[in-house]
């Protein structure tokens, strides 16, 4: 009488379908793999076929083999590739099989946006244990040494024995020895734990790392086990070189379709074996069925095939879509379309303090359009004949992407944003060194690191300017809004820390802009007060006639901030002002006691722990003029010192 309910990941099969009617019944729900692609559950997954050449004998075939591969690259790029691979041409001819996927995989970690940037890993699926040993070895002889693990069923303890029985000739070696071996190398190192083998240990070790950490674990060689159950989103690349089917092969495919940031926008397949070669979809849609008839379709809904979709094609599509995407984003700019109008549209009016954060989506819907349009053009850069684009067309979409970027970062520097937003443009460095700006790939990272204010501060305003972009530099009022909403963007910044400083700031910032637009200062008088009446106190975090006992930050926070206190218990006195003589200055006597009670009474670990937080807020009471209300008020401050 018990009822039975199942559940399944995988597709059911008609000829499983009588089975499962006797066991469970029909179906109660399905839901199918594209209605997971469109709601957002996992991604699509993007199918390539490659085939590794076996005579590639000849030098003029080797060099049209590397330059299809590096046709998107600049000269930089490729040299530094041919200085990185400096015996390819020599070996290339004379390498199995088994080695030219292993140089094809490398290659992929150079070039691919989400692999090259250490945010992305892969598996490798091969046939044999005896293989995934041998590929194992041969990365090992390569940069991934120590980064690349084998996780098969193989266990060198339950072998040792089976092993030793094979009778060798002179310098020979059996398959049994060769893996015996590998894995006796292998487990050399790892410390046996209580009801775990070394083996066990390696493997949970190698699967943490591959999920938490892809910079330190990229590439997985395994049989059969992980492609069931295993979900690692960082994983993004499965090269298969393995004759599998049905249900097997779509487990495995799945392994890379797990949502994992916005840099990652499909599962990658690529195929040494054509295992779908006669799957073509009927329809010429350029996709590829990973099951057709045999999948049962009764129940109705949406289709229950599932598709691979053609990496060219679906390729194209993207890099259309982010083009057009760009576009839209920056439509609505006013004409004449210039640097300046595109600063307004982007970060504001300057004289208006909220404006800046008011434009926030724009920029950041900037930000992301271009890392799209970069990673969309970097997948299938080497390939654009391929994909159907002409020889202008090519050159146009490079002409635009290299518009893009420049824009990306005129603006990220007029609005004082230089520090990459690493959720979704881990990668986006790597790409603009690549492919749009690899012969001065540092210029980028050098102003991002030290900021526009610092710069001004540090080397004078003039060296400040020459190092924004020309069409910044060579317009007086776009140099004036890049260095106001960089001002802005630090006081919007750090607000929290010291309101009442801050808002001291923004005050002048704001008087010093009224006066240039209204012709009042010079623009010269303009870039002098700008610089050693706001930008130099801001990155000091301190006025010039600050009293010099105020010597942290948390100190002159209080300071600024402290209004005049109700008059002050009895305890409270005798509890904390003994440490200071009377001041001539309320305000700083009140600072210093405030600073001293938070030193006395914290915690470590206080912040956001109740308990901790209310004995701050006790001793602060009796000084604060019992007042609840401006206890809160200076906590709130109080809690965004670091020094606390």
């Amino acid at each position: 009488g018990a009822v039975f309910i199942g559940f399944t990941g995988t597709p059911l099969l008609k000829e499983d379908k009588a089975t499962s009617l006797e066991v469970f019944g029909t179906c109660i729900h399905t839901y199918k793999f594209n209605e997971g692609v469109i709601d957002g559950v996992v991604l699509d997954l993007v199918y390539e076929a490659r085939d590794i050449e076996q005579s590639l004998g000849s030098q003029d075939k080797i060099d049209a083999w590397f330059e299809a591969k590096t046709k998107a690259l600049n000269d930089w790029q490729k040299a530094a590739l041919r200085e990185q691979w400096g015996t390819m041409q020599k070996v290339l001819s004379s390498r199995s099989r088994m080695e030219r996927v292993v140089e094809d995989i490398i290659f992929d970690f150079s070039v691919k946006p989400r692999l090259a940037s250490d945010r992305g890993n892969a598996m490798l699926v091969v046939s044999s244990i005896y293989e995934a040993c041998k590929y194992f070895d041969l990365f090992q002889k390569t940069g991934f040494k120590g980064r690349c693990a084998v996780v098969t069923s193989y266990d060198p303890q339950a072998n040792v024995y089976e092993q030793t029985l094979e009778e060798t000739g002179a310098n020979t070696q059996t398959e049994k020895q060769f893996l015996h071996e590998t894995y006796t190398a292998l487990l050399k190192d790892v410390d046996a734990k209580p009801g775990n083998t070394k083996t066990e240990i390696y493997e949970d070790q190698a699967k943490e790392l591959f999920k938490t950490q892809p910079a330190n674990m990229k590439l997985l060689v395994v049989v059969d086990k992980l492609l069931t159950g295993f979900d690692a989103p960082s994983c993004t690349y499965l090269y298969i070189d393995k004759t599998m089917k049905d249900h097997g092969l779509f487990q495995a495919i799945c392994r890379t379709n797990r949502l994992d940031g916005e840099d990652k926008t499909y599962g990658y397949i690529v195929d040494y074996k054509d295992l779908f070669k006669n799957l073509v979809n009927d329809l010429g849609t350029g996709a590829l069925q990973v099951y057709t008839s045999e999948l049962d379709d009764s129940d109705g809904g949406a289709s229950p095939e599932v598709l691979l979709q053609d990496r060219l094609k679906k390729g194209r599509e993207r890099l259309d879509q982010a083009l057009e995407q760009c576009a839209l984003l920056c439509e609505p700019v006013q004409p004449p379309k210039g640097d300046l109008e595109h600063i307004h549209y982007f970060c504001g009016n300057t004289e208006v303090a909220d404006d800046l954060k008011t434009h926030e989506p724009q920029r950041v819907g900037l930000y992301k359009a271009t890392a799209a349009l970069v990673r969309a053009y970097a997948n299938i850069a080497d390939d654009l004949p391929q994909a159907g684009y002409t020889e202008a067309r090519i050159a146009q979409i490079k002409q635009d992407i290299d518009s893009y970027v420049k824009l990306r970062e005129m603006i990220r520097r007029a609005s004082g944003e230089t520090i990459d937003l690493k959720a979704y443009e881990a990668d986006m460095r790597h790409l603009i060194d690549t492919y749009i700006e690899a012969r001065e790939p540092r210029t980028i990272s050098d102003f991002g690191e030290i900021g526009l204010l610092n710069l001004i501060v540090k080397s004078g305003i003039a060296e400040a300017i020459s190092s924004l972009p020309p069409g910044i530099r060579g317009n007086r009022a776009a140099v004036a809004e890049t260095i106001a909403n960089n001002v802005r963007s630090k006081i919007i910044k750090d607000h929290l820390n010291d309101p009442a400083f801050y808002d001291t700031m923004s005050a002048l910032l704001s008087q010093i802009l009224s006066d240039l637009k209204e012709a009042r200062i010079s623009y010269e008088e303009f870039l002098k007060r700008i610089a050693d009446k706001v930008i130099k106190p801001l990155q000091a975090g301190r006025a010039d006639n600050t009293p010099e006992s105020l010597n942290t930050p948390g100190k002159r926070a209080l300071y600024s901030n402290l209004k005049p206190p109700a008059p002050l218990q009895p305890q409270g006195m005798a509890d904390d002002a003994t440490e200071y003589p009377a001041s001539g200055d309320p305000f700083l006597a009140l600072a210093l006691r405030v600073d001293a009670a938070v030193m006395r009474h914290r915690h470590d670990a206080w912040r956001g722990n109740q308990a901790r937080e209310n004995m701050i807020k006790a001793a602060l009471y009796p000084l604060l003029g019992n007042s609840q209300a401006e206890v809160e008020r200076v906590f709130l401050i109080i809690r965004a010192q670091t020094e606390y």
